[in-house]
């Protein structure tokens, strides 16, 4: 199984939204992680034979993807396809995917202190190989106490705008910052 962290060495990951995008990210020399955050399992069998074909690691949005069971089932499909990797909230589908042997990343939303508690609660049980916050501007001590309790990669997403963004979130301890903006994928980073 590959380690994320080293895949995540250029400190920005694709978020694509629509399949006519993603031919962008699958040639980009300076993307290494592709997470597709839309979709449909019709065209899955394809994304996952380019991305391996690119050397590109590919990593699927299953609570925004159609056609794919939410169940036990749905991720051993996914498995028997060739995928390596999912991000979703829903933490029985970090269990199943673990189980497979995929990558998991557990998607969290931190609102208060609550969902941070909660969200720390959940991962220690479940063991995400790494958590993706949202939003990315939130503060530093949040992304400290994430690493601390759980001690596996973070990933910060949303309002990620511009260069200034992500070097703010990269200076809070994040590991990557994932964006399906294309100009930020130039930066060099890593």
């Amino acid at each position: 199984m590959a380690n994320l962290e080293n895949l995540l060495n250029k400190k920005i990951a694709a978020c694509i939204t629509r399949k006519e995008d993603f031919p962008e990210a699958l040639s980009h020399p300076n993307i290494k992680v592709i997470f597709a955050l839309k979709g449909s399992i019709n065209y899955l069998p394809s994304l996952i034979k380019k991305s391996a074909e690119a050397g590109k690691f590919l990593i699927v949005h299953l609570d925004l993807f159609e056609g794919i069971g939410k169940d036990q089932e749905g991720i051993h499909f996914l498995a028997r396809l060739g995928l390596t990797g999912i991000v979703t909230t829903k933490s029985n589908l970090i269990k199943f995917g673990r189980a497979e042997g995929m990558i998991t990343v557990q998607r969290i939303f931190v609102v208060d202190s609550e969902s941070l508690k909660t969200a720390i609660k959940v991962a220690k049980q479940i063991r995400p190989h790494a958590i993706e916050v949202l939003p990315s501007t939130i503060p530093a001590y949040v992304i400290q106490e994430l690493q601390q309790s759980l001690n596996i990669p973070i990933l910060a997403g949303g309002f990620v705008r511009t260069e200034a963004d992500v070097h703010e979130a990269l200076s809070k301890g994040v590991t990557a910052i994932s964006t399906s903006l294309r100009k930020l994928w130039n930066l060099k980073l890593g």
